[in-house]
């Protein structure tokens, strides 16, 4: 079976090629204005457009860009190196001078407290990292974490007071076709809107290198659109009509390094789960299937006596992995998990990183000509479930005063909350031996009501543990939609 790759397709003509590039959207220390082209200049009807005939209106972006402007923010940063210099510097006792570069790009406030997500790229070796809001107010941002493998990072600037901050959406009820808005800081910019359509979704551009460090593989399922974007808005948002955050723009497609018609976002179920990792744990605490596809086509179907052209094919289970013990098979085709298509790696890939290891999932296949559901327990990549909070978990997640619980407590995403509809709940992200554990409750469970009361924050649980006597009656409900019910005792 043949492995699927996205190609970067040279375009000829006669003998001069030119060859279609990928590239990351931050600017170099000093973005100057490029003639591409020795002629003079001439309007021309562009594809950002509106249409106008045929009686259609164009949608307003009005109120998303009021949203989505004060939330996306201006990310400067500052690398120091020793420039090479004469030995005779060193023999007088003078120190070897200093080059500065400078770099910008875009970030997302993600928390009214002063959280921002960006990409990796745009803060890499950076020296000092200053962010400036819509308001002009500038900050000197802390790094709280880095992710390589997704090309993202969150910052941490101390505010006074809340700021504007974006919601997060559901970025797999994007539709192809959908409108979009990209917000950023293209060229040095700052504050500019451009609109555009989703014209691919789970796109794999083979432009990460994972982290060295870690050995971690890249995770690329970009959304993919045509709203225009330059260097400079890596990092801002890709919102959608309503305002909500469903992506992080990181790349575009071009022969000349500017937008050419193609740019592409992390989506945010990805970068949701990145951004709570990095804040709670410092580090990305990531899940695998453990599992090699290959996308069904037609004669694959046929292959297998597929009934119809969907999903992907086993071709390799990875020893010691959730997919193993689950008893997955080569040559079982996956259609979805948890009810999410699944129609190449990217979208697994895409699936799948919402999950921390030890979470379960459900795996819908076809094998043999029957579809069947399999739960699947995720694992690391060394095969462990273990997820032992570090000590920045225990800094950044103030309930992990919770010491009987052995637990730590965050309020669901919107996103979470909308697709279930559920009001309140507090949902569990870090647990390790104690008493929830050992009634069965799972990480991600969302916990809704104690002995009757409705739980709507963290500290209703601390008084549950601290005045019950015996146990707890604790009901709530999994991300999958399950609900549970657990009988939690009371520690001495």
């Amino acid at each position: 079976m043949n492995r699927l790759h996205f190609i970067a397709i040279g375009l000829l003509s006669g003998t001069v090629g030119a060859a279609l590039m990928f590239y990351m959207l931050k600017p170099g220390s000093s973005t100057q204005p490029i003639a591409l082209k020795e002629e003079p200049a001439r309007l021309i009807h562009t594809a950002h457009t509106p249409p106008s005939s045929g009686g259609l209106d164009a949608p307003s972006f009005a109120n998303a860009a009021a949203v989505s402007v004060d939330a996306v923010v201006h990310v400067k940063t500052i690398q120091r190196s020793t420039a090479s210099a004469s030995p005779w510097y060193e023999l007088f006792g003078y120190e070897s001078p200093s080059r500065v570069a400078q770099g910008s790009g875009s970030g997302v406030i993600i928390d009214p407290s002063g959280y921002i997500i960006t990409n990796h790229h745009v803060i890499q070796s950076a020296d000092q990292i200053q962010v400036s809001l819509n308001n002009n107010r500038t900050y000197v941002a802390t790094v709280m974490g880095t992710d390589p493998a997704t090309d993202l990072a969150v910052l941490k600037i101390d505010v006074e007071h809340d700021i504007p901050a974006l919601t997060f959406g559901a970025s797999s009820d994007v539709e192809i076709g959908e409108w979009v808005l990209a917000v950023g800081n293209p060229f040095d910019l700052t504050s500019t809107v451009t609109a555009g359509i989703v014209s691919a979704k789970a796109r794999s551009i083979n432009i990460l290198r994972g982290d060295p460090r870690t050995m971690e593989y890249p995770v690329e399922s970009f959304i993919q659109t045509d709203a225009a974007v330059n260097p400079g808005n890596s990092g801002g948002a890709l919102v959608n009509t309503a305002g909500e955050l469903i992506g992080i723009n990181t790349a575009i497609a071009s022969r000349t390094g500017s937008f050419s018609g193609y740019s592409f976002a992390v989506p945010s179920s990805i970068a949701q789960k990145v951004a709570h990792d990095l804040i709670t744990f410092g580090e990305v605490r990531r899940a695998y299937l453990g599992v090699h596809l290959e996308p069904v086509d037609e004669e694959l179907a046929a292959e297998l006596g597929l009934a119809e052209v969907a999903g992907c094919a086993i071709v390799r289970v990875v020893p010691n992995s959730g997919a193993s013990e689950a008893d997955l098979e080569i040559q079982d085709v996956i259609l979805a998990v948890e009810e999410i298509p699944i129609s190449n790696f990217p979208a697994l890939q895409e699936c799948i990183a919402q999950y921390h290891p030890g979470d379960y999932v459900n795996v819908d296949i076809v094998r043999n000509g029957q579809k069947e559901r399999i739960q699947v327990q995720l694992k690391s990549r060394d095969g462990s479930i273990t997820d032992t909070t570090s000590a920045r978990a225990s800094e950044a997640n103030p309930t992990d005063w919770i010491a009987s619980c052995n637990a730590g407590f965050s309020s669901p995403s919107a996103s979470i909350r909308n697709s279930l509809n559920q009001p309140h709940g507090i949902q569990v992200i870090s647990l390790s031996e104690g008493p929830l554990k050992d009634a069965g409750i799972r990480k991600g469970y969302i916990i809704t009501r104690i002995n009757g009361e409705d739980i709507t924050e963290t500290e209703q649980i601390r008084n549950a543990f601290e005045s019950g006597e015996g146990g707890l009656l604790v009901e709530g409900i999994y991300p999958n939609g399950k609900t549970a019910y657990y009988g939690v005792a009371i520690p001495n």
